[in-house]
């Protein structure tokens, strides 16, 4: 079986090559890889080479395919699994494997250390490592897109599992968010916090009051049209949107929760005004998720002390998902009660990997999905009406189709306009 792959070999050095897999063992699994939705985390291996911790120090002479955040079908089944997994299944992957519970030696990853798996590929090998860790999971979803952001719905969920609070007086730790409580995400107009709002209005547990801020009234009103009110009342939460530039936010808050302030307060942006301002918005016995990635590594902020020890308040940070959040996420995803759409606004073929990758940090929006058959350029949705009117051709084509699909549904990427960007795979197949 050939396979289309991107390749790393060293520091921004990503090749795009076909070449022949070998044939699968009785303990792995054949898949093709339909949809890879793009990740820092790639830009910082293919940056770093085999610097990363990931990355094998031998990579230039076995270079390992990249892309971990995939979706797509069973080819072909090895005899340890038949019965379990079946040709035409459809799947998602968990990347990081439960290092606690691997093999001795299994210190690797899909997207960074395997020569035969990776996201951005047409075809690739489940090993035994991924498979014996319970990594390669079913899915049952209308789209691939879907499965392929499960890994970061999956960061969101594992979020909102290890927020906790202990009722005064005891010690036992209640896990997750306030049921009924009051809920806020700062700076939470972002593609993972669009993906927060989804999940606490359709989720297990719904907050009573889910406050969203961000200083952009642009983001705030993108926000409000992706979740008008019937949605949000029909879960049974008032959801608020405020201009933390424009507006008091702790009188605001004081006001909508009668003094009481927020159980449960998500931080999106990794800026110290920020975090101070989800802290002085806790209530009593509150506890703050500083969810925000920073960089700068001497990054700080000033701590309420007094808060901490007399108001019990709580400080944690999340980094990730564990695959329990994964099935989580592919399951709310197989009902149709959660749609990871908001969070992406770029689509793309394997063509276009490379490029977005090395230059992942200056492209403005959001997730960038690439469909690993095609050979066409990166795209933002919100231009596809504009190429379609400039584009000559089979491109000219697509997008003109992709438009009203796109349109339909408060222009985010849907089930309807995959399966419509599926119908060009003959036209727009990458022969190289």
């Amino acid at each position: 079986m050939k396979t289309t792959a991107l390749r790393i070999y060293g520091e921004q050095d990503l090749r795009l090559e076909t070449f022949e897999l070998p044939p699968i063992q009785p303990d792995e699994i054949l898949v093709d890889i339909v949809t890879d939705s793009i990740c820092m985390s790639s830009y910082k291996a293919a940056k770093q080479g085999a610097r990363h911790k990931r990355v094998p120090d031998d990579v230039a002479e076995h270079p390992t395919i990249v892309g971990h955040e995939f979706a797509g079908r069973i080819v072909e089944v090895g005899e340890k699994y038949r019965g379990v997994w079946e040709v035409g299944q459809l799947y998602g992957i968990q990347p990081a494997i439960n290092y606690e519970q691997a093999p001795v030696g299994v210190l690797s990853a899909p997207g960074y250390s395997y020569q035969y798996i990776g996201g951005n590929a047409t075809y690739a090998i489940v090993p035994k490592d991924v498979l014996e860790q319970g990594c390669l999971l079913p899915y049952s979803g209308d789209a691939f897109f879907k499965a392929s952001l499960a890994e970061p719905m999956s960061c969101i969920i594992g979020a909102v599992r290890a927020h906790y609070h202990v009722k005064p007086g005891t010690y036992q730790h209640l896990m997750g968010i306030v049921e009924g409580g009051n809920m806020a995400l700062l700076a939470g107009c972002g593609p993972m916090g669009l993906g927060m709002i989804d999940y606490a209005l359709h989720g297990p547990r719904q907050p009573r009051l889910l406050v969203v801020t961000d200083i952009d009234d642009a983001r705030l009103a993108r926000a409000q049209e992706l979740f008008p009110r019937e949605v949000s009342e029909a879960s049974g939460v008032n959801l608020v949107f405020i201009n933390s530039l424009k507006e008091n936010l702790l009188q605001h808050i004081k006001d909508l929760t009668n003094g009481h302030l927020i159980d449960d307060v998500f931080v999106f942006a990794p800026i110290p005004a920020v975090f101070e301002q989800g802290q002085q918005i806790l209530g009593f016995e509150g506890t703050l998720n500083f969810f925000a990635g920073p960089t700068d590594t001497s990054l700080s902020a000033k701590l309420n002390i007094y808060d901490v020890h007399y108001n019990y308040h709580k400080i944690l940070g999340t980094s990730g998902g564990n695959t329990d959040d994964m099935r989580e996420a592919l399951q709310l995803m197989s009902e149709g009660k959660i749609n990871p759409s908001a969070m992406i606004t770029h689509i793309g073929g394997i063509t276009a990997a490379a490029e977005t990758i090395l230059h992942l940090p200056n492209i403005p929006g959001g997730k960038k999905l690439i469909y690993n058959e095609f050979d066409m350029p990166l795209v933002a949705i919100a231009d596809l009406e504009r190429l379609g009117a400039e584009t000559e051709g089979v491109l000219g084509e697509l997008y003109r189709g992709l438009a009203p699909l796109v349109a339909q549904h408060k222009g985010l990427w849907s089930t309807e306009a995959e399966r419509f960007l599926l119908g060009f795979r003959e036209q727009l197949r990458y022969k190289g």
